[in-house]
């Protein structure tokens, strides 16, 4: 079974109501990016960013993934599929997919500050109870955060995300500008040759490779994705 490798940026989840970073009405909610996504802002008012992401997660919880989640998932019955996607959403998830790789970490859940990476203290919040209240601590004492990869921190799951792509048949990037590091050098990792499709409704330069761009949005870029493979049998 051929292994179809996909890499999703926050274009994946717009149609399901979770808008892009970056855009110009972007997910910050007006919100600067240095006080709601960086340590430093954590660091500074851990009250403010707690309810921040409190209200995301709200947003989460009713959103619903669209027919672009459906169809990837549709297609583990021919292929053997990774999602490794850039955005903390679980809409991959609750779509289906069965292997999701998260980059930028999951704000379904919540970890200690001090060790956010040490899975003993890692949980997920369910739909019923996913506000956290300002001052909670995490299981060694220190507050609890949001299991978010904030901006100048470590990507801890980008060397799992790479060689997976070393090992793609076939490798789709849908949803991203290719400009944020270090997810965007991923592409560099796919072997030479293999087939290498970009869904977006924008132009995107993939520097250096030979990829056929698909100028839709998810879920009309992978009904065509979905029709060129099945030529392809």
């Amino acid at each position: 079974m051929k292994k179809l490798v996909f890499l999703t940026g926050a274009g994946m989840s717009v149609e399901s109501g979770f808008k892009t970073f970056r855009g110009s009405d972007g997910l910050w909610e007006n919100y600067p990016v240095d006080q709601v996504a960086t340590h430093e802002g954590w660091e500074r008012d851990p009250t403010l960013v707690t309810n921040f992401y409190n209200m995301l997660r709200k947003k989460l919880y009713s959103a619903q993934p669209n027919e672009g989640h459906k169809l990837i998932k549709s297609l583990e019955k021919d292929y053997d599929v990774t999602v490794i996607t850039q955005n903390v959403d679980n809409l991959h998830e609750k779509a289906g997919s069965s292997h999701v790789i998260h980059l930028h970490g999951e704000l379904s859940k919540v970890c200690s500050s001090d060790n956010p990476d040490d899975t003993r203290y890692i949980r997920e919040l369910p739909p019923d109870d996913c506000e956290v209240k300002v001052g909670t601590k995490a299981g060694d004492g220190s507050l609890l955060r949001p299991y978010i990869v904030f901006f100048g921190e470590a990507v801890p799951m980008i060397s799992a995300a790479a060689d997976c792509v070393s090992e793609a048949d076939i490798f789709v990037i849908i949803g991203t500008s290719l400009n944020v590091y270090p997810a965007a050098g991923l592409i560099n990792y796919a072997r030479p040759g293999i087939p290498i499709y970009l869904i977006d409704p924008e132009p995107v330069t993939a520097a250096g490779r030979d990829v056929v761009q698909i100028r839709k949005g998810a879920s009309k870029g992978m009904e065509d994705l979905v029709a060129l493979l099945k030529n392809q049998k």
